[in-house]
Parts: C-alpha cells; structure tokens; sequence
C-alpha cells in the first residue's frame, strides 16, 4: 500500500488492545492488528475454542468516526473518555464496530491510519489491486492456506489448492505444465519469484491483448494518435490528442513509454480498468446537472421507516439507521412519531415489537450527517401520532436542535407559487400536516398518510389511546404546523382530467397499491399531476418483513419521493443506487423533460414504438468471488444477465449462457440486445449468478446505472456485493453500443 513509513500504520500494524462495546455487560478487550497486506485487519474471536483469527477489510468501511459519535457508545461508552473511542461503520447491512482504545493517542492513531488507508485504496488503480490477490503469504494470510505445510514453498498439489482459493478449476495438465515452465530450480516446488511468475500468468488478459493488437500494429505499442483512434472507436464524444496524450502520462508504467508518449499494453490494461474505462461515465460522477430548478423537477432520494433496521414488525430501531441512510445519498427520511414516557416523543413502528428511540436524538442525527456526503436539502417526512403537548415538544426540537438548518419560513413571497431548488444548499424542509386556513382546497387536517387502506393499521383505531385519538381526529399543534413551510401533507383520492391550479407546497402520499391505480387508470395525468407538484409513494403495510417494491414503475410516472426500506437488499434496492449513482451522488437527479412539462402528452403505458437500440457483448469476467468458502472444492459456473427497467413496453431481461467452473476467469462472447422507447427513463443491471440446474441460481454481483450514464464501446462492470460493498477486484468486460433510430 506505500504506507510502510507512516508511523500511524506502522503502529497498526504491531497491533493494539481495543476493547469492544456490545452492551452494558459485553466489554471485551481483543488484539486487532493490520495485515501486512494494508487491506485487512486481524482480530480475536469472541469465542474461546473457535479459530483466533478473524478479518474484516479495509475496503468494506463506510467511515471512522472518533468520540461518542454511534448510538452504541452513547449508550454504553459513556464512562469512557470520548477521546479513547473511535467507531468503525462499514459497507452493507455489517454492524458498526465500537472501540476503546488505552489512550486517545492509540484511538487517533487508529481513526488516521484507517483512514489514509481507504484514501490509499480508493486512489490504487484496478491492475495495483489485482497484484494484491490474492495474499498467500503464510505470515499474513489468516487461517490454513494453499501453503499446507508452511513452509513458502508450493508443490503442485498446493498449487492446485490455490487455484480453488481463487476460484479457478484449471485442466490438470495445462495446470502443471504453466508450473513447470514457472519452475525455475526444477524441485517440483515453487517459491518467491516463481509464485509470483504463475500468478502473472494466472493474469494474461488475451482478450484485452487481441484488442490492443488492433489499434497498436507491428511494434505492439500505441502513440498518442493511435490511442485517440481507439477513443473514437468507443464512441467517446470530444476526444482529442491531447486528451490521449494525459492518459498516457496518467496510465502508462513504464518511465521510457511514457517518455515518449507511448502507450503498452499493461499501461493499456491500467487505464481499461481505471475509472475512466468504466462502464459509469465518470462525467456523470460529479454533479452535471442543472440544480436550480423546482424540487418538483428530480427524482429525490428517499427513504421508508428509516428508523428500522430490521422488519417492522420486531425489528431494532435505531439513529444509526439515519446516518446509514445519509451515507447513501438519501434526502428524504421518515420519522414515525409517537407519544413517549416524560413527556419527550418517540420513534418507532406503532402497535408493534419494534424498540423506540427518541425523537430528539433523531433530529441530533439529522443536524450531524445529514450534509456529511451531500449539500442539498432533506426533508424529514413526519408521521405524527402525537397530541398537542408533545407536538410542540416536537416543534422545540425541531428549532433548538436545527437552528438555523431549519425552513421556517417562506423564502421571498409568502405565498410561493413554486417550491424552491435544491440550491437550497444545508437546509432541513418539513413535512407535516398543516393547520386549516394555512393553504388547501378545503383546509382539512390531514393524516401524513393513507394507513387503513393498506392494512398497515388495521385495528389501529381500537388500540389508540385518548390522546392518540385526538391527534388522529385532527387536533394539530400550531406549533408543528408552523413548520410545514413547503412540503403540506395532503391526500390525493382522484386525478382530475385536467390539471387544476398549481398548488406547488402540497405533497400527496401513496401506497404503491394507489400508485398503480392511478397508473393504470390515469397515466397521463398522474405523470401531470407530479410536474406540478410532490408526490411521495411509500410500501404496503403488509409488508410486515420490510420488503421492497419496484421504485422504477414510480418513477415512469414521475413520482419524486419514492420511498424504500433501505435496510433491506435486493433488486429494488439495486435500481434505487442505480438510480443516485449519478450526479455525484447528491441524492437529486434531473427528471426527463418528458416528466417535468406541465401539459407532457407522455404515459408510461403507451411510450410509442421504439428509437433506441441497446446492443450489449458480454465478453469476459474477472476474479469473481467464491460462494460459499465452506465448501472447498465447490466452483463458481457463472452465467452473466442483462436486465432492462424503464417503462412497461422495454422491461426485458436476456442472459448468457454459464461456464462450467471457472470464476476466475470465464469467457463468453455473446451478444445480447433489446430494443427501447424511452431509453432516458431505462437502468440497465448487470447480474453474475451461479448456475445451478437443481435449484435457483445463486447471487454472485451486480451493477446498475442509467442508460443515459453507460458508456460505449470495451468496457469494464466493477461488480457490488448484494449489500451494496464492492466486490473489488470482480469485473465484468463488455462492450457497448447504443444506437438512435
């Protein structure tokens, strides 16, 4: 990693004693120590008579954050010195790992080294990551490896235990004859050097090297010309010479190429694999798009019963669920607020087993991430089953706790004939119900949202207290009321034909069971009725274990708020990051002018024939993880699927066929292509499953992004885990066309 020198690693990697924070009692003081490989950390199990050794990666860490900044050392680290106590977040649905170090010179120590780390890794390019694996040093690969008797020598069986290591079945006699041609000292054994030669080998990439070939003639080298000739084969708008000539100078290893502004192949490989030769068009990685139009014209992230982070039913809620949130780009979250002992609200999922925490504490977690990885707005969706005294209580915390963050006011006119933008940079929008005369057709308080129709709270009514049923029958603080600046609940209980006068602060909530009502019925005009204002659609209460919906059909109707549950993975979740991969993340993304124009003709259900086709070469793949490294000699056979998500008419999904045994480096060659009519509303998902002709495939990895954001031409697919983590160095090699008819 580079990092050798650096004091603060250098004390990571002889390892500390940092006690664990689980609870009250669980307090447990362990060995955690770098590996000499700078991506993982070794640390005891809990257990006395299991293995000692456990690993988590580098890679897999979301953050680190020092002094009592989790849920879990507010609650049980309090006697500790904030000063000692660092917290690990990571990637996925891991827990957070919280520490103690002996000293806060030890737990700065760590927060620093851990960090330069995940800046060193995020910086190494794709073929520096591939040198890394696999690590079968015996001094620093945790637990038995290929090297059985370890001795760093490694015999031809050892060799082959290697192979399935990393996920390669390879033909025994091609397998010892590239072992006999890496033995150099010829003892049937292969060591330092050797190793690393059969490893390279292991590495050939002949399908990029063919490529190569085409563009670099006889001396096997690219010029700054030919480079470009290439860059407008892949379709890459505005290539210059210049532009070949940086990536020579960014990508090429070897000083005397470089030097003459040259390219070879590993220098080629390199910028293959980098960010720029992704399949993510790295244009689209910061924010591209115009931000100063109404919040009515995005799609926005958001979130449901953002609290849980387990099913709604038993589930465990929690702040942490807020911060996770945020670290995923969301910027519309839920609190669902309900009366709490000494008079202070709480959160949590009513009439159910799920655990509270305090509405207070939530909106201390809102004013402390909320802005960390984006700057534009959030607004907080309440659902408030308070009565008046706690309503206010509400509203206190709201204004003391936000300060300044909060809207409390119109911007400009009082009465705002549009909503603002999300140049409405670090600002907290509320939205809640709204008392009569404030606003409305007919002022009529309202519920934040539709329950009884779905059966989320059936018999709910029977079971409220007094001061519940107040709150439901319409009594609502003015104090929380004043709060609702721009985002005014309302129902929706028809489409009218025609849209009516602009009401731009009402935001309809729906089931998804309403939302497909109105799509079905009503295209159109459901699509008119979200140009003009908000309108946030959330999950069946029926779905007790917290699953998702598809959030694409949603947005073919121009829903901006399109709520999930996003503590539970899966293909909804997957369309969803897809979705806010781009414009740098921030949580808005621009809706297609079709969607935002007041009078659109546009209906999802009838989008006209098609004008686009999508032509995909899956090619290759690399170093695809193990399933399930209990099984030693099991071997992935990975097939690759292309999915389609847009409107109706383009849904389509066409697969390759799968390879017998071989993860690590399989080849297929077949081409798959559908035809589209609204390519700006389409996400394409890459998926690598395990074939399995008695039972249901097994996940391997996935991608997803916008049509509108996948580049053409060769292009390598950094594969996710089904959490969402990378799966660094998994990848896919594809290519691209997109054609307009």
């Amino acid at each position: 990693m580079g990092l050798t020198e650096d004091e603060d690693v250098r004390a990571m990697l002889r390892g500390s004693q940092l006690r664990k924070i689980r609870s009250h009692t669980w307090q447990k003081e362990r060995l955690y120590q770098l590996q000499e490989d700078g991506l993982s950390v070794w640390f005891q199990r809990r257990f006395r008579h299991a293995p000692s050794r456990h690993i988590f990666l580098v890679q897999h860490i979301e953050a680190v954050r020092q002094g009592h900044q989790s849920e879990g050392l507010r609650r049980f680290g309090a006697s500790f010195p904030p000063a000692r106590c660092l917290t690990i977040t990571f990637r996925g649905r891991r827990k957070n790992l919280d520490l103690v170090a002996r000293s806060a010179e030890e737990a700065q120590c760590w927060a620093r080294g851990l960090d330069k780390l995940r800046v060193r890794l995020e910086a190494m390019s794709q073929r520096e990551r591939l040198d890394q694996y696999p690590s079968w040093d015996p001094a620093t690969c945790p637990g038995p490896g290929a090297d059985s008797n370890q001795d760093s020598k490694m015999s031809f069986k050892e060799i082959k235990s290697l192979l399935c290591m990393v996920n390669v079945d390879m033909n025994d006699m091609y397998a010892y004859r590239l072992f006999k041609e890496c033995d150099r000292s010829g003892d049937e054994r292969l060591e330092g050097t050797e190793i690393e030669e059969f490893v390279r080998r292991l590495l050939k990439r002949p399908e990029l090297e063919e490529l190569f070939c085409k563009f670099s003639g006889e001396d096997h080298v690219l010029s700054a010309p030919e480079l470009l000739e290439f860059l407008e084969a892949q379709g890459e708008a505005g290539a210059t010479l210049a532009h070949a000539r940086q990536l020579i100078q960014t990508y090429e290893l070897h000083e005397t190429a470089k030097h003459h502004e040259l390219m070879t192949l590993d220098g080629f490989m390199m910028y293959l694999l980098s960010p720029e030769g992704a399949a993510l068009d790295p244009a689209h990685t910061c924010v591209f798009q115009d931000m100063g139009q109404p919040l009515t014209h995005y799609f926005i992230s958001s979130s449901h019963n953002t609290y849980l982070t387990d099913s709604q039913i038993g589930g465990l809620s929690s702040t942490e669920a807020y911060v996770r949130a945020f670290a995923q780009g969301c910027r519309c979250v839920e609190l669902d607020c309900w009366e709490g002992p000494g008079g202070e609200p709480v959160i949590y999922h009513g009439h159910t087993l799920t655990s509270k925490i305090l509405f207070r504490d939530v909106v201390q977690a809102v004013r402390d991430h909320a802005f960390k990885l984006s700057p534009y707005p959030v607004i907080l969706s309440l659902e408030n089953h308070c009565g008046l005294e706690q309503q206010a209580v509400m509203a206190h915390h709201l204004r003391t706790i936000l300060g300044d963050m909060l809207v409390t006011e119109a911007l400009g006119a009082q009465d705002p004939k549009e909503l603002p933008s999300p140049e409405l940079k670090g600002r907290v929008l509320v939205k809640g119900k709204k008392l009569p005369g404030s606003w409305g057709e007919d002022g009529r308080p309202v519920s934040d949202r539709e329950e009884e129709e779905d059966g989320e709270a059936v018999g709910a009514a029977q079971r409220r207290t007094p001061s519940q049923s107040g709150s439901q029958a319409g009594q609502i603080s003015p104090e929380l009321s004043a709060l609702a600046v721009y985002c005014c609940a309302t129902r929706l209980q028809t489409l009218p034909p025609s849209p009516g006068p602009a009401q731009p602060c009402q935001v309809s909530s729906l089931s998804e069971r309403k939302a497909r009502k109105f799509l079905r019925e009503a295209g159109n005009s459901f699509v008119r009725h979200s140009a003009c204002q908000l309108t946030r659609v959330y999950p069946l209460g029926l779905r007790v274990n917290s699953a998702n919906y598809s959030p694409q059909e949603m947005w073919n109707a121009g829903c901006q708020l399109v709520a999930l549950n996003f503590q539970t993975p899966g293909y909804e979740m997957d369309l969803n990051t897809g979705r806010f991969l781009v414009n740098g993340r921030c949580g808005y993304v621009l809706k297609p002018p079709c969607l935002r124009q007041l009078d659109t003709a546009f209906d999802p259900g009838c989008p006209g024939p098609p004008n686009t086709t999508l032509t995909i070469q899956v090619l290759t793949a690399q170093q695809l993880p193990k399933l399930n490294a209990e099984k030693p000699s099991s071997i992935v056979d990975p097939l690759v699927r292309v999915e389609i998500h847009g409107v109706p008419a383009d849904c389509a999904q066409k697969e390759t066929s799968h390879v017998l045994n071989n993860g690590f480096n399989p080849s297929w060659g077949q081409t798959l292509r559908f035809l589209l009519r609204a390519p700006e509303l389409a996400l394409v998902r890459f998926v690598v499953e395990d074939y399995d002709a008695t039972s249901p495939n097994d996940f391997v990895g996935q991608f997803t992004l916008p049509l509108s954001s996948l580049q053409q031409g060769y292009r390598h697919i950094h594969l996710l885990s089904k959490d969402g983590a990378p799966l660094s160095p998994a990848t896919l090699f594809v290519h691209v066309c997109v054609q307009q008819s």
